[in-house]
Parts: C-alpha cells; structure tokens; sequence
C-alpha cells in the first residue's frame, strides 16, 4: 500500500515492516493466539525493526518519524495482528511525551533505552470509580524529603505487566484547597520504591496485551521525575500528548477493518450457496461496499489528523474526531464480516470473530466515543479549529 503523505524513506520503512507482519505475523496468529503464551520472538523482531522507537528522536537511538509515518506503521501492525499495535500504542506515546515535553536530562535518561525497547512505557491515567473524568483523580504527590512522595491507585493500565516506566498523572500540592487543582506528569520507574502491581484483568479480548492494576504508595520522587520539571503543566501537556495516542487508535482501528474487508471479501469468493460464489449475491456485493466505502472514510480521516497534527494546527478536534469515526467505523466493518461469513463468523477457527470482539475496544480506549463527542462540541465553540477545518459559516 501506498501512503501519500510520507516520504520516500518513510515509505521504505513501512513496506519493511509490511513484509515482517506478512511474512512473520499472519501466517502464526492463530496458533499464537490458540496458545496464549506472549510472543517473545515477534517483540524481538519488533525491537530489532526499530518499532519501539517510532516516537523517539534519531538523536536518542529511535526511527524519528513523523506523525504520517507513525500512523502508517500502526496500520500496517494492526492490519496483521492488532496485539503487536496494542504493543506499541501507549509505549509510543511515552516515548513522544519524553521527547516532546522532557528536559535535556530525561531525554538522555529515557529515550535511549525506549528507542530499543529495553525499557517499555505505560500510561498510569485511569483510578478506580474514575473513568475519563482525569481531572477527578485523587492520586497526588505531598511534599517530601525535599521532593515529593506520590500514592496512587491506577487501574486499567495497558501494557502495565512489561512496562518498566510509567507515565504518572498526579495532583500536585496546593496551599488553598479550594483552587483549581493542579497537576503533574511524572516519570515513575518499576524499580522505584512503593510500586506494586496488583490485579491482572482478563478481557474479551487482546488476551496477549496485559493490562492491570498498578498501586504506588509513598513512592519518592524529585523535580528530575517531573515531566518538563515544571510544576502546574501535567494536564496541559497530557492533552497533547493524548491527540497522538488518538491518532494511534485510529490507524490501529483502521487497519483492524481493513483486515475485516480483505476476510469477507476472501470467504465470499471462495463460499458457494445456490450455485455460485456468494459475492456473486447482491446482498453481499451490497455489504462488501458499504465496508470498503467504511474503511475509506476512517482512513482518510485519520490520514488527515496525522497531517494536521504534523503541521501544528490544532488538534485536539481532528484527532477526536479521527478516533471516534475510524473506531465505529472499524466496529461496523469487523460486524459485516461476520455476517458475511454467516455461521462460520461466530466460529473462533475464523479470523472475523476476533476482530469482531478486538473491535469494540477501540471504540472504549483513548477516551470513550461519547467523550470524544463532547471534546468535539466543545471544540466547535471556537473559531480556531473550527476555520481549520473549514467548518465556519
């Protein structure tokens, strides 16, 4: 497949990875999902293409692309296997917050080993009864020993079990408790004292992607664990920051429909009812044009966040919108090609009812649908993006 906006070398690298997930991906996902047991020869060969650093800089190690090019790769990754985007997902937006947001001093420390992916990142956003209310959170840091000393409980924590660095939202300490709050992002490490993960939950589906419960009690930090080292910028900074984590899922989920489409389109062809070729079937010639027109549409959607978030525009819109459709999108398509496939498509020996069940996910991370929704409403009180995007009057 041909990507409009990358470059010559950028498109190089996702063919390269194209043939990795051809050639090394697809032929053994079903056994490895049948098994259960956690790929570690594909996440070395993921490490060795480079994909743990798509978000890090040249300069620390990493591939360096551009936001085009990282929506790309997590297409082509989730066209195979959506677990082996999941992989990269949150560890990525790590890496980007370091990267774009990190002093001199956490770029060095950090991005190097992100790029190689000896050291694995991971969001700790979500608390127990939260939800996507983030500025409700009760976790904090207090004042201690001359740094702080942070408690939380962070639940739902993708990637959790592997992650070495978690990426923190905390409250900071404030002397009028009736002021707004504020917030930090920190920089916690595994290694630190006082964390602890606790419940691993099992979902209906990426079975192979750990997410879990992590508790940080008292753990002690410093200013250098501070993300930028400025106190006050946490939720600023991981509104940005989430705009790529948005753009991620909507490649993830378009390349999950896109691998959705090319399974309908093969069982139609080969399953015969009343004769022929049940694409020869206008219900179903019917169907496969409504998920190609689909997956059309939530890939150019999200082609085009990447671009404007490359660009600098204001993004929190686009992005939110991108997620949003490409998901439902996504959802849609996986449940076509299971009606496609008739009763083969509840069948777990077919491709279609994973998709069917990882679908829905994309649809829930990254901020539900409806809080996109919201974040797009608000968005339309203001004329900046609004002009952006060609939707004044």
């Amino acid at each position: 497949m041909t990507f409009p906006d990358l470059t010559e070398d950028e498109q190089l690298l996702v063919e390269a990875v194209a043939r990795f997930v051809e050639e090394r991906v697809r032929p053994n996902v079903a056994d490895l999902e049948r098994q259960g047991a956690y790929p570690d020869a594909l996440v070395a060969e993921m490490k060795a293409l480079g994909l743990f650093g798509m978000a890090v800089p040249v300069a620390f190690g990493g591939l360096g692309l551009r936001v085009p090019a990282l929506a790309a790769m997590m297409e082509v990754l989730a066209r195979g296997w959506t677990t082996l985007a999941a992989y990269v997902n949150s560890h990525g937006t790590v890496a980007y917050a370091i990267a774009t947001h990190g002093t001199d001093d956490q770029k060095a420390r950090f991005l190097p080993g992100l790029a190689s992916g000896d050291h694995r990142g991971s969001l700790c956003l979500t608390e127990p009864g939260g939800g996507s209310d983030l500025q409700a959170i009760r976790g904090a840091v207090v004042a201690q020993d001359g740094g702080y000393g942070l408690s939380a409980s962070k639940t739902y924590v993708t990637n959790g079990a592997k992650a070495t660095l978690f990426l923190t939202l905390a409250r900071l300490p404030q002397a009028d408790a009736t002021a707004r709050p504020r917030f930090g992002l920190f920089l916690v490490e595994r290694s630190r004292p006082g964390v602890s993960q606790t419940t691993t939950f099992h979902k209906t589906a990426f079975g192979l992607v750990d997410t879990v419960q992590i508790e940080m009690d008292a753990v002690p930090l410093t200013s250098a664990d501070l993300l930028g080292g400025v106190e006050g910028k946490g939720f600023a900074q991981l509104m940005e920051v989430l705009e790529i984590g948005r753009i991620a899922i909507a490649a993830s989920a378009v390349g999950l429909a896109a691998n959705a489409l090319s399974e309908a389109m093969r069982y139609a062809a080969e399953r015969v009812a009343f004769g022929v070729p049940i694409n020869r079937h206008q219900a179903i010639q019917l169907k496969l044009a409504d998920m190609a027109t689909r997956l059309v549409t939530a890939r150019l959607i999200t082609r085009e966040a990447a671009r404007i978030k490359q660009d600098g525009g204001r993004c929190d819109m686009i992005s939110a919108m991108a997620k949003m459709h490409a998901s439902d999108e996504a959802l849609a398509v996986a449940h076509e090609a299971v009606v496609v496939h008739g009763g083969a498509g509840y069948i777990q020996d077919y491709t279609v009812e994973r998709l069917h069940r990882e679908a829905l996910l994309y649809t829930i991370g990254e901020g539900t649908n409806d809080i996109n929704r919201l974040v797009i409403s608000r968005r339309m009180q203001g004329d900046e993006e609004m002009a952006w995007l060609g939707l004044l009057p």
